[in-house]
Parts: structure tokens; sequence; C-alpha cells
């Protein structure tokens, strides 16, 4: 089982930046895609960025494209997202979760996800 820990949210103005990390622990091996997803108010959980570990293959949500870098650290089984030019509309709770599948492409779908962190709180003000 992995374990999947967040951390970096807080409180930014708008224009800001935030860098959030996911530290796995426990059957890293276990994960060949991690990702990062976001739930809002009202809204449903949705896909923000994700990484597959072997060969660095990114993909992004189009809101956040050209604003946002996901990015991972196998020796630290860390994976990081860098958030900038934060808008009020990036306010959410940020998930980290990992997938076991083999795809070429990278996984977005949020129910290939088998296992999530807990979640850290970003809130971008005006």
């Amino acid at each position: 089982q992995v374990r999947l820990v967040e951390s970096g949210g807080g409180l930014v103005q708008a224009g800001g930046s935030l860098r959030l990390s996911c530290a796995a622990s426990g059957r890293t091996f276990g994960h060949s895609f991690m990702g990062w997803f976001r739930l809002a108010p009202g809204l449903e959980k949705e896909f923000v960025a994700a990484i597959k570990w072997s060969g660095g293959a990114t993909s992004y949500a189009d809101c956040v494209k050209g604003r946002f870098t996901i990015s991972g650290d196998s020796a630290k089984n860390t994976v990081y997202l860098q958030m900038n030019s934060l808008k009020p509309e990036d306010t959410a709770v940020y998930y980290c979760a990992a997938a076991d599948l083999s795809s070429y492409t990278v996984v977005t779908t949020r129910d290939d996800y088998y296992c999530w962190g807990q979640g850290t709180q970003v809130t971008v003000f005006e």
C-alpha cells in the first residue's frame, strides 16, 4: 500500500505562487503515474496535472497549462506541483494520487487513481 502525504498549501494573493509537495511511502514501486486533482466547493474533483514516472511525460488540464508545472524526484519518491500566476478560481483542496497502470499516455482519469492523499488547502484571494 502506498501512503501519500501532501504539503505546501496555504493562503496566497492572486498572481502569487505556491509549491505543493506529495511524499510517497510504503509500496512506492506500485505507482507508475502520479497526479494532482482538486476539489472546489460545489464542484466535482477535477484533474489538474499528472506525470509518468518512466520517461517523465506530463499532462495538464487546459485551465492550468502555462501556469502550473508538475515534476517528480524519484529518489525522494516525491512529486511537486509548482503553481504560478494563481487565480481565485484555483482555490480548492488539492489532492495527490497514485495510479498503477500500463499506459503509453499519461493517465488523467480520476477513477484510474487508486491511492489518495488527505489533501492540502489552497486559497487564492484578490
